[in-house]
Order: C-alpha cells, then structure tokens, then sequence
C-alpha cells in the first residue's frame, strides 16, 4: 500500500487528532508565490518606487522576515523545493524545465548537467501531504515544474498539479501579459483611470475560498506577475511610476513597478476576501517569491546580483508570513530560512503527516516564524545552493562580465555553489576551481572577498560546500571531453 493511500485513509483523524492536542482546529493555508519579485521591491521591505498598501498590511498583521532565502536562483528548481522541501541538487532539478532536445550553450570551458524536465510522479509534494491529511486542496497559476503542454506554461497532462495531489484549480494567465497571445488586442487597450482591471486568476482562487466544505484548505496561488514581458495596461500606472523615475532611468522600469503594484492589489484582493469570509483569523499566509529579482528591472540593492547568479541579490526574497494570535503581529525578524523549509513546516502546523523515507533538506521553523525559538540548531544552520549552468543561454558575451549592485543590467553567470553559514558565506566557482569568502554581517554588498585574510575558514567552508553536496548526489558541470559525474 503506498504512503499517500496509507496516510488518505487516516486524513480526517489525523485533522481531527491535531485539533484535540492543540485545542483548536488546524489552520487554514494560503500560500502566495510571486514570479521574480525581488527583496526589495516591496515598499515594507525599503523600495522608495512601489507602492504596496497590501503586502505592507499583511507585514504589520504578520511577520516580516529580512533573512528569507529561496532555494534557487532560477524558477523551476525553486518551486520543485518548495514543493517537495528537497534541495534542487538532491533532485537534480537545478534549472528550468527543458525538453532534452533543447539548444545548449557553446563556446564555454564546461558544460552544465543535462536539463530537468518533468517534476517525477514519485516526490510527494505539498498537495499531497496536505491532501492526505484531509485538506481540500487548489493549485493556481504558474506550475512550471514538467514539461509544457499546448504552449508556454501550459499544465502538463501527466506531470501538472492535478497529477500531484491538487484536487482542483487553473492555469489562466490573467491580467499578465502572456494572455496576450491569445488575446493579442488586450495588449493595446489601455484600463481606465484607477482601474487595475479583472484578473481572472485572482477570481478563481477566490472562487475557491468560498466554496462551502467542512474541511481546511490549502490554497497554493502562484501568480505569474512579475515575471517579464513587461507591460502594463493600467496606462495611470505606468505614468505614475514613470514621474518618479531618475532622468536616463530605463523607462521599463515603470511598466515593472505598475506591475509590482498590479500584483499588491490582487494578493489584496485575496486578503479581502479572507476577511468577508471570516477565515481570516484561523488562517496561515505565507507570501514568498521564488527567486531574486530581474536585474534589468528590479533595485535589489544593497545586495549584490540578481535572478540567476547566487550572490545574495538572487537568493534573499520576500517573506511575509501571519497567522493571527499564533504568528506575531508587526514583527521584523532576521531569523534565517530557506524554500526547502516550508515543506515539514506547514506539516508542523497542520499536523499533517511527513512522508516517511523520504530526505527533507528542509526544517521546520515553525518556532522560528513564531519568534519562540534561538535553538542554534535553526538560527546558525548552513544553507546550500548549486546552480551547475552558465547563464544567459543566449547572448553571453553581449552580457556584463562583473556580476554588480543595481547596475540593472544581465551579467554573466557561471557555474558555481554556495554554502551560507552563521555568517560567514562562500561562493565556489568550478571555473578555475575558484572561491569567494564573504562576511555578511559587515559586508552585505559581498564586495570584499576574504579568502586571503581568511583560508582557514575558507577551506572549512570549501569542505563543507563539497561534503553538502556530495550527500544530495548533486551533478556537476564537466569538460566537454567528460561524462558528469561526481567530482573527488
């Protein structure tokens, strides 16, 4: 009998088991993931651009977290984690989703490891688990975790959230602007002045909150703003943010800061109806993004790099988690966590049962997110992360050699890994066998590399990263002339 039969057949006891030892019914879940939001884009989180009325009321009602990471850089490998609460290494699903005949880069010294494609059958995800421990179950928006089904982003048929324990939910694109290419002349009619326009994602998870059920649920909202094309059809928007703009700022950046405002009001919308529906009160939020932002438009300033490279600027994202009466109401917190870890931690808090032998990376910081615990074990914990591929796929020479703060431009990205620990951080490339030496604490910015003043701890770190690695069976990037394989 397999785990997810084994454990559907007990999910109302185990609900109902959760609620006589903690007196209370289990929770409500909504969690909301943003497309390549950056850390700072959020007015809570320091951006003097954007306007965010409601993801700032969900930080003063919640908990805002500065030292939130996501598992990767990059989309498909995040949202694989966040999914399994497996580490894009341990996986080996470290990029996009990418058929096997797709074009690779050329003309470099090393050659990343063959491309992810579809999510397997075999990991159980959030659905399932929460699925089986009798929650009713939406997946909406972007999945992008298998191979693409009649065009870009389209649901798998055999490998789609349905088909990995969502009971229900929607691809529809929405307000972004991919829904342009079935609706091409949406593009140019421009919204009326103060109208954010109808967003039929947004609709449909709603849709889902109302229905009446005598179970929790688990709505998982993966909006697909703002991920670029960049455009927006709230025309006041965009005339707003570009009277902010510094003279010679590219002009897209206010098309992206309209964006970022578009994608405030829908999660509003949602908290909104939370709160008609009166659920607001026994109901978890958790808001995240999956990456760092795009540096063409996002300031992720003061952290250095972007989406794509593992410098802090491409891991550190948004958290804003609020749980009223259990989840501490206006708190600003630096205790440090990671994608892989929203897995056993909504376990924690719904008690809902982990898959047995199964390797989580992940941990539960349920205490952390509850500001009760400074258990060393959670707070000075090592992160990995492993991006083995070079970055763009096309274009790499035209792209700037120096990876930088707010130069708002794509930069070369190399093969490389990361281990974060305490706070100390080192960066490996695997192009000459090179490594970077940060202290975050005084050096936020990771501008002065210290593996001079520091080899001892350098090398420590180095033989850490490897041994990190080595236990999740991470692939490597090899010499075109070599099969990958695992490095000594």
């Amino acid at each position: 009998m397999s785990w997810f039969f084994r454990i559907f057949l007990l999910g109302l006891g185990l609900t109902a088991g959760w609620a006589a030892e903690q007196g209370a019914t289990p929770p409500n879940i909504v969690f909301i993931l943003a497309d390549d939001l950056g850390w700072r884009d959020l007015h809570c989180y320091g951006s003097p651009w954007h306007d965010t009325p409601h993801l700032d009321r969900l930080a003063r009602e919640g908990t805002l977290f500065t030292h939130g990471y996501a598992a990767a850089p990059i989309c498909s490998a995040s949202r694989a984690a966040l999914l399994t609460g497996r580490s894009p290494a341990r996986l080996g699903f470290e990029f996009v989703t990418k058929l096997p005949t797709a074009k690779r880069p050329a003309g470099h010294p090393l050659v990343g490891p063959p491309y992810p494609l579809n999510l397997p059958l075999s990991e159980i995800t959030l659905g399932e688990m929460l699925g089986a421990a009798g929650y009713a179950t939406g997946y909406f928006g972007k999945w992008h975790v298998s191979e693409h089904s009649g065009g870009y982003l389209g649901w798998s048929a055999t490998h789609g959230p349905l088909q990995q324990g969502y009971a229900e939910g929607d691809q529809e694109f929405g307000l972004h602007p991919y829904s342009y290419v079935a609706h091409p002349s949406a593009k140019s009619t421009p919204l009326a002045a103060g109208d954010y326009g109808h967003d039929a994602l947004t609709e449909r998870a709603i849709a889902f909150l109302r229905r009446p059920r005598s179970t929790p649920f688990f709505l998982h909202l993966a909006h697909y703003f703002v991920h670029d094309p960049i455009h927006s059809r709230a025309r006041w928007l965009v005339e707003k943010y570009a009277a902010r703009l510094l003279p010679g700022a590219d002009p897209r950046r206010a098309e992206y800061a309209a964006m970022v405002e578009t994608l405030d009001h829908l999660i509003g919308q949602v908290l909104q109806a939370l709160d008609d529906l009166g659920l607001t009160q026994n109901t978890l939020v958790v808001f995240t993004s999956d990456n760092g932002g795009n540096p063409q438009y996002s300031a992720n300033g003061p952290l250095r790099g972007s989406k794509w490279n593992l410098y802090e600027g491409g891991l550190r994202v948004p958290w804003i988690v609020r749980w009223p009466g259990k989840v501490s109401a206006g708190v600003t917190s630096a205790s440090p966590f990671i994608g892989t870890d929203l897995f056993p931690t909504l376990a924690a808090a719904t008690g809902a049962e982990l898959p047995p032998d199964v390797t989580l990376d992940g941990r539960n910081v349920l205490p952390l997110w509850r500001g009760q615990s400074s258990d060393p074990s959670l707070v000075e914990r090592a992160f990995v992360w492993h991006f083995p591929y070079y970055h763009p796929e096309t274009g790499f020479s035209e792209a700037l050699v120096e990876i930088g703060v707010n130069d708002f431009a794509i930069s070369q990205t190399r093969p490389q890994s990361t281990i974060h620990a305490g706070d100390w951080k080192l960066v490996h490339f695997y192009e000459g066998n090179r490594d970077e030496l940060y202290r975050l604490s005084a050096d936020i910015s990771e501008q002065r590399d210290l593996t001079k003043q520091e080899p001892a701890r350098a090398r420590e770190l180095r033989r850490r990263l490897d041994d990190s690695l080595r236990d999740m069976g991470a692939r490597y990037p090899t010499t075109s002339s070599t099969r990958n394989k695992d490095r000594p």
